[in-house]
């Protein structure tokens, strides 16, 4: 744009006076001090000093307590294998499992009865995470009963999908020996696909009750941006995430005939027009950059890393200590345990390369929504009010390390970047138009 126009200017001036050539540099000058006004670091100080000292504290103590939170939960988890595996609840479990004669009911009886007592000895731990601490920062609408309840769905899901999951990953161990983990990415992989599709019909609506937006401007300017997009949806959707939390939230979700544009009653009832438009524009540019599909092949690919690790680390732990625990090899459903805790631990420190991935396509997205919606404002406010349970102004390290989504400092400082330059792109369009 600036080259265009200078060479027009340049194409004027050879025909003009000199005096015209005045009035042309002075309205260069213009152009150059009404944008100086504009500074994007000012701006963006602006916007975090809407944080009261106390606001920013809360939240970063509520960020920085999960980081905590991960290191006390990954060493529980050893602590969970010690209590399978030393004190015998394995086996105890397997003898149980062993009364029916088929090996894959077995194996689907044992797996059962893992997630149950998993789920009852890391309880204290749960309860305290994500209820009483919820609670204690003021981001849970659930009374106990409501949460409980909630618990036992995830329970129940866990139960069913990860049983059959992992009785199906065991068919292959059985089968191909130490080249099951190859095949095992292709059975995740096959979940991983399925749970998208089915995710917006059949599994979010146990949780909570989807409804099509009423019909009013913010519905006609998101369907407007979807449409303008190549979105193929004809309808958007609201969910009473209220009744859980106090936190907004959106997203496009689905693949194929169940793509869907959801926002929460949370983002409605809290949040401007410009604020929503530039949070949906954000969600479908998830869709539009086709990052469902990028993330799921760089996902499965973190994942078969993951099991060629289980299966070293299973090999070399059955080697040495598999007598002892009476685990007879890596087709011993018995071992499950230690397969959870190195697939645990493997993500554990795989973390940050899993943060970086989404945090590159969460950029990517902002920018995305920043073109479409054109709400600089609203976007640089509404990623102020995710500081409520986000760390607004990390360290850059820490940011690599523990951030899945880009910092409020950093979507404030984009927009504010992007109003700085659309307001000389304009200034500079408006210059144009005068002198012709």
């Amino acid at each position: 744009m600036r080259t265009i126009l200078l060479a027009v200017l340049l194409c004027f001036s050879l025909s003009v006076k000199a005096n015209d050539q005045n009035i042309v540099s002075s309205n260069q000058d213009s152009i150059t001090v009404k944008s100086a006004v504009f500074d994007p670091e000012v701006a963006t100080q602006n916007y975090l000093d809407m944080l009261t000292s106390d606001q920013k504290e809360k939240s970063d103590s509520y960020f920085e307590g999960g980081y905590w939170l991960m290191l006390w939960t990954f060493l529980y988890e050893f602590v969970i294998v010690w209590i399978f595996l030393s004190l015998g609840l394995s086996n105890w479990i397997k003898r149980i499992a062993t009364k029916v004669k088929n090996i894959n009911l077995q194996n689907l009886i044992y797996i059962g009865f893992y997630f149950l007592f998993v789920y009852l000895l890391t309880f204290p731990l749960t309860i305290y995470q994500d209820y009483f601490r919820e609670h204690q920062y003021n981001l849970s609408n659930l009374t106990f009963g409501g949460w409980f309840g909630e618990e036992m769905k995830g329970l129940a899901l866990s139960i069913i999908f990860g049983s059959l999951i992992l009785m199906l990953i065991y068919i292959a161990i059985r089968k191909v020996k130490q080249q099951w983990w190859k095949w095992a990415s292709g059975i995740s992989m096959v979940f991983v696909v399925i749970g998208m599709y089915i995710g917006p019909v059949f599994i979010s609506p146990i949780f909570n009750d989807y409804k099509p937006l009423e019909d009013g401007k913010i519905k006609d300017e998101i369907l407007s941006i979807a449409r303008a997009n190549g979105v193929p949806a004809d309808n958007v959707y609201q969910f009473d995430a209220s009744k859980q939390s106090t936190r907004i939230s959106a997203n496009v979700s689905g693949i194929g005939s169940t793509i869907r544009i959801s926002l929460n009653d949370n983002l409605l009832n809290k949040c401007s027009l410009a604020e929503i438009k530039s949070v949906m524009a954000h969600e479908i540019g998830h869709y539009v950059l086709n990052h469902i599909y990028k993330s799921i092949f760089l996902i499965i690919i973190i994942i078969m890393i993951g099991f060629a690790f289980v299966n070293w680390s299973l090999n070399w732990a059955i080697n040495k200590w598999g007598s002892k625990w009476n685990i007879s090899g890596i087709t011993d459903i018995a071992a499950l345990p230690l397969f959870i805790f190195f697939f645990s631990a493997y993500f554990f420190f795989a973390s940050p390369i899993l943060n970086n991935i989404i945090r590159v396509n969460e950029i990517e997205a902002d920018y995305f929504g920043l073109n479409a919606a054109q709400e600089p404002d609203g976007f640089a406010s509404v990623s102020m009010k995710l500081s409520e349970y986000r760390k607004i102004n990390p360290g850059h390290l820490e940011e690599i390390i523990f951030y899945d989504h880009p910092s409020g400092r950093v979507r404030v400082h984009n927009a504010m970047i992007w109003k700085a330059e659309h307001i000389k792109e304009t200034l500079l369009e408006a210059t144009g138009k005068e002198d012709k």
